[in-house]
């Protein structure tokens, strides 16, 4: 039979695979990071495609320390002028869900950062 020394790589590999499935489980599927952008409809375009979203806006959104990313997403239709949006970003997907907040609702360092802008 083996001894523990003998056993204890394959256990550390083992769980060293389980900790990067899990991570890799967390960024991809759970892990949705804020940004805030504020609407400006000379920066959406037309796309063509089968699906419900027609048009794509490249907007500039802040997350909540008021740090600049130029994010993409689509919409089935334009959205309001000057309407501030919480961004759901995920690092591997992009935005996948957002909705319309209020100036107030806005962290100080986006507002910070979008008044500097």
């Amino acid at each position: 039979m083996e001894s523990f020394k003998e056993k204890l790589p394959m256990i550390i590999a083992v769980i060293i695979i389980i900790l990067l499935i899990a991570s890799a489980y967390y960024f991809l599927v759970i892990h949705k990071e804020p940004y805030y952008t504020q609407i400006d409809n000379t920066k959406i375009e037309e796309v063509s495609g089968t699906d419900d979203m027609k048009y794509q806006y490249t907007l500039t959104a802040y997350n909540k320390n008021g740090k600049e990313k130029e994010i993409q997403f689509k919409t089935s239709r334009e959205l309001r002028e000057g309407a501030y949006l919480e961004l759901e970003f995920m690092q591997m997907r992009g935005v996948v869900n957002w909705r319309e907040v209020q100036e107030d609702d806005l962290p100080k360092d986006v507002k910070t950062a979008m008044n500097a802008k």
